[in-house]
Order: structure tokens, then sequence, then C-alpha cells
């Protein structure tokens, strides 16, 4: 297939009259679908700003290729454009982007239509190329220069495939990538997210520049059609190093024993050169494929304490919250069915049975501690950190008694990793099954025991009493912070602590203190309703892709699901998250103020009933909902005047 055939000229902009990012991603996305290429432009838009998230299209050069993959799409496309003025992406050089190639792919993309779009992104290595193509006037000029590229590199491909053969069947070695005179060999493995463009833009930057360099490389590719050119064990023994340029979890068992610099999949395009010189000099960490010896031990050198504690931390929560959803929508059922038929219906006893304290709501601080334990030791910590989360549930030491014993055991396994590592090489298949697990359950539980037990205890009581016992003015002030941080973010880190901190003082009261959890389900409620209303009211401000999108944010935000609104913050983040950390924070305050306890920790509007205050509740919802709205209406510009 040529590029040509998913690159349509009726799509094509040679005058992009976009000035920021947004707005050529939206000028991009009208003409794919005045093509009927997308049936559904809101989620198009959606999934483009998911992967622009994880890290800017913009790969440099002048070039972005924002891209998606999803049922959106009704048939492969790309669509071309060029901007004579430049575009701030926030490309990975700082650079204006000049052109642009919007991939949208279907969700079942054939295989045919994946390779060719990775023989696009190859193509976009060529700084000639690229020259060429900002000199193009039409449509036309266009499809030719790709056409005569393409049948270039495909005649390259073939004598370069003869010429492999012709080596074999001379029972010549076979040369991988370089100069086959030289020893300094190299592996790697490139993947990111979407695996359409960036995993092959690197591959084909890594292998240009070692063929320069005179340096044999060998490069796998984690794409849409899965592992290709798979690196074989000889290969990676032989290498002097292994680069892993990539944005998503690939085989690291492999490399153990061997120097692993781990990297963005970027850098394997925009900093080949010195990825390859670190690999050759051994200027990597050594990969320890047992215990914590997997992708993040490559990347130590570009990872904080900070991030580093909050990565582990959001695998615990990520990991428990499954069972906070599950058995508090139950718990909470059970509550509205206990108004009607009484405590000892046994429909009420067999829903708290399964949702509360000994059923899904038994297993949060465990499962929490133990999955924190698991991303600092790996598979050796889980159990131990299982333990000690539960040692915390049954002494009192709760939610932050569950926490330190997550991180605790994380640590003691890598103690013992090290502690160990002296031992003859015939003991190692006893570690993992044998050593790390005795030992690790004994030093954890002795250290939960006598030391974080009595102490996580005392604090998590002295918590309790003081949560139970503020006054109105601090217990606002609390409110209104922990609504903002609802919003700060939609579902990161902020987020997610705000809502970690109201599950655990709501499990540590036995299930009963739902002071927080009201404050922070109406703070993760506005975000959504306010987008609802602004562009039901405020029609003019809005695209009527928006509106139509913005109609679902109803149904979400009374769900209370907050990440409903990521998409237009995304596109417009000052004014949508100003606008909505204000009428969250509002909405979390007025919870407290009217002292409204809510015991559940999910469900929206579908478990307000449950509220000491059920109406206050909904009340405090919606006027931090309508703040919100009213916001970002007054705030947004109106469609003519972006």
């Amino acid at each position: 297939m040529r590029i040509t055939d998913l690159m349509i000229k009726e799509t094509m902009i040679m005058d992009l009259q976009a000035t920021t990012k947004d707005g050529a991603i939206e000028e991009l996305i009208t003409s794919l679908e005045a093509s009927g290429r997308i049936n559904d432009r809101a989620l198009f838009k959606e999934m483009i700003y998911k992967r622009e998230a994880e890290s800017s299209t913009g790969i440099g050069g002048g070039i972005a290729m924002p891209h998606a993959k999803t049922k959106a799409v009704n048939e492969a496309t790309v669509v071309f454009a060029k901007s004579s003025k430049g575009v701030e992406f926030e490309s990975l050089d700082g650079e204006p982007a000049k052109i642009f190639f919007m991939i949208a792919a279907p969700e079942g993309a054939a295989n045919t239509h994946l390779r060719t779009l990775a023989a696009l992104s190859r193509l976009l290595i060529d700084t000639d190329f690229i020259d060429k193509l900002m000199n193009t006037q039409t449509p036309d000029e266009v499809s030719e220069l790709f056409d005569a590229k393409q049948a270039e590199e495909e005649a390259a491909k073939e004598a370069k495939e003869a010429k492999k053969e012709n080596a074999k069947a001379q029972q010549k070695p076979d040369v991988i990538v370089g100069n086959p005179n030289s020893d300094e060999f190299v592996v790697a493995v490139t993947a990111c997210p979407t695996g359409i463009a960036h995993t092959f833009m690197a591959e084909d930057a890594l292998i240009k520049k070692a063929t320069e360099m005179g340096v044999n490389i060998r490069v796998e590719t984690n794409g849409s059609e899965g592992a290709q050119n798979v690196l074989t064990a000889d290969e990676i023994r032989r290498a002097k190093g292994v680069i892993v340029a990539a944005d998503k979890k690939v085989e690291m068992a492999r490399f153990d024993g061997k120097p692993v610099l781990q990297r963005p999949v970027s850098d394997g395009i925009r900093k080949p050169e010195e990825l390859i010189r670190k690999a050759l000099n051994g200027d990597a960490p050594i990969y320890r494929s047992e215990g914590k010896g997997n992708a993040e031990e490559a990347t130590t050198e570009k990872t904080s304490v900070g991030s580093k504690i909050y990565k582990d931390l959001m695998n615990g929560i990520s990991h428990m919250l499954p069972f906070v959803v599950g058995g508090g929508i139950l718990l909470a059922i059970s509550f509205l069915f206990e108004q009607v038929a009484g405590a000892e219906n046994p429909i009420v006893k067999l829903l708290q049975t399964i949702g509360g304290g000994t059923g899904a709501f038994h297993f949060l601080i465990p499962i929490l501690a133990g999955f924190i334990a698991m991303s600092i030791g790996d598979r050796p910590a889980l159990m131990p950190g299982m333990v000690g989360g539960l040692m915390a549930v049954n002494s009192n030491a709760g939610f932050l008694g569950g926490l330190a014993a997550g991180f605790m055991a994380g640590y003691v396994v890598i103690f013992l990793r090290k502690a160990l590592a002296g031992l003859p090489k015939a003991l190692d298949g006893l570690k993992p099954i044998l050593l790390y697990p005795v030992f690790g359950l004994l030093i954890t539980g002795a250290i939960m025991f006598y030391l974080f037990d009595p102490i996580f205890g005392g604090i998590n009581t002295w918590l309790v009493n003081v949560l139970n016992n503020l006054g109105t003015g601090n217990a606002v002030i609390l409110g209104l912070i922990l609504g903002g941080m609802m919003s700060i973010d939609m579902g990161g880190p902020f987020n997610k602590a705000a809502y970690a901190f109201s599950i655990g003082v709501f499990t540590s009261s036995g299930n009963t203190n739902g002071a927080m959890m009201a404050a922070v389900m109406a703070g993760g409620m506005v975000p959504p309703l306010a987008i609802a209303l602004a562009s039901t009211f405020f029609k003019n401000k809005f695209t009527e892709q928006e509106r139509k999108s913005g109609l679902t944010n109803y149904v979400l935000g009374l769900s209370f699901i907050t990440e409903g609104a990521i998409p237009f913050a995304a596109a417009d983040p000052l004014r949508v998250l100003t606008s909505c950390i204000v009428g969250s924070a509002i909405a979390g305050g007025l919870t407290q103020f009217w002292q409204i306890n809510l015991p559940a920790p999910h469900g929206g509007i579908f478990v307000a009933a449950l509220a000491n205050h059920a109406l206050l509740f909904l009340l405090a919802v919606a006027i931090g909902s309508v703040i919100s709205a009213f916001i970002l209406g007054l705030w947004k510009k109106p469609l003519e005047a972006k």
C-alpha cells in the first residue's frame, strides 16, 4: 500500500490558519470529519488529547504528528497540513511546528495500514525530505513527493535484502546494521503507547545514527502489530549495552545483567547519538530481573524521590480502587435497603457482608499495602506488604499504618536482596521461594507488631478524634481544600490524595464518618456538571461537538465520574481548571458548613439519600456547579473571537 492511499488529497491543508496547538488540532479534525473518515468527533478529539497528555507529539524539527487509534475512525487516514507561520505545539525542541500529520487509525486497523503508517513515520527522519515538503504548493506535489520517496525507500530495502540473502548463500556472518568491520554492537527496543508513529521514528533515527557512527545495532519495535524484529538471546549477550526507548512497558527480564539505558521514546528520536554512546560505554544501570530489577531501575537517574514515592503510592491506590467502588456501592445499597427493611433483613446482611468489613472493604488496606510494596520490591514484596496491611487493620493502625507497612515491606525486600547478594549462586533459586518470603514476612511483621502498630494506632485514634471534634470553621477550611483538590488534576495525584485521605478517615471510623467523603464527592461531581451547564447555557462559546459531548457530562457528573471533564480541561486548561477548582472548593466547604455526613465512598447522586442532610448535599453540588459554569461561561471567549 502506498502512503498516499491513506493521505488523501481532499483532506490536505496547504495553508493552516491556526496559531495555537488547540486551534491546529481543531482544524485538522474538521478536515478529517469533512471527509467522512471519522464517525464521532468528540471521541476522536478526546483520544487525540489523551495521547498528547502522555507526551507531546510535536517531535521537533518542525513536525507534529497528533494521532489516535479508536473506534471513532471509519477508515485509516492521514491528514497532511502545512503552516507558513508555524504553531507553538509544545514540541520537544521548543520550536514551532510547521508540518502536521494527523493520523487516524481505526480500532481494528489492518496490518497493511499499520505498516504503511510506520513507513510514513520513518520518512520523516530525513531532513532533506522535510525541506522538500515545506516547499510544496499543492496536494498533487505532496502526493508526488511521497510516492517518489517511498519508491526510493522500497528499492533500497530490496537491495539490502538481496545483499543479505547473498551473504547467507556464501555462509558469511549476518551483518545487523552498521559497519561490518566494527565489533561495537548495541541492541535497542522502541515503543510508544499507540505504536503507530514514534516507535518507528525512534527505530529509524537509531539505525541512521548508528550507521553514521560505524556502530552495529539491532532494533526491536513494539508497535501496534506487536513486537517486530525481536532480539535474540545471542544478540543480547553480545551487545555492549541495551537501549530501551519506550513510553510503555516492554519485556525486560531478558536483559538481566546488561547495562540498560531506559529513556522516553522521544529521546530515541531526538538524541540517538547520546543513547548509542552511553550504551557502548556501559554508562547505564545494570539491570536485574529478580525483584525490583525491571524498567524502573534503569530510570533511576531520571526519577526524583517524590516521583518515585508517588508512583509507588499510585500503584497501591489503583489496585485498591476496584474494592472501594465495588464494595462501596454494595454497602451503599445495603444502607438504602436498611432504611426500608431494617437491619435484620437478609438482603441487607448479605450486601453488608459482601461489601463491608468482612468482604471487599476488609481488603482495602492489605491490597493498598501489598501493591505499594510490590511497586518497590516487585513480587517478593507483595505477601509481606499485604500481611503488614492486614496487621494494621487488626491493630487499629488503619490507613496510615497500611501505607507505612507497604513502603516498609518493599524496602525490607530491597534490603534482603542486597544482604543476601553474597550467598553462593547455587542458592539463587531459594531466594524468591524461601528466603525472601520468610525473612521478608518476619522482619515486616516484627516491625509492625513492635513499632508501627502502636505508633500509627495512636496517630490514627488521635486523627479520628480530631476530625470528629473539628470546629465548624476548621471543618469548612478542610472541606474547601479537599473539594478543590478533586479538580486540580481530575484523577491525578491531587485528586487521588484527597480521595485516599477521605477513604482512610471513612474506614478508620468503621465506615461511619463520611464527612470527608461528602466534601470529596461533592468536589468531584462539580467539574463534569459545570462543563455540562456551561455548554448548555453558553452555546456560543462551544462548538456543536463540544455541546454534544457536554450533555454526557450531566450523567458523568451525577455519577461522581470527574474524568468526564478531562477533554475540556485539556483543550482549555487555564479557564476550565480554574473555574472548576473554585466551584469544587465551594461545594466541599459547604458540605462541612452544613455538617453533612455521607457514609458511602462512591456513587454520586445514587447514594445521596444516605447523607444525613441529603438535600443540602445536592444543594452544595448544585451551587458549586453553577458557580463554576458561570465563571467558565463568562471567561471563555465566543467561537468567532478565538
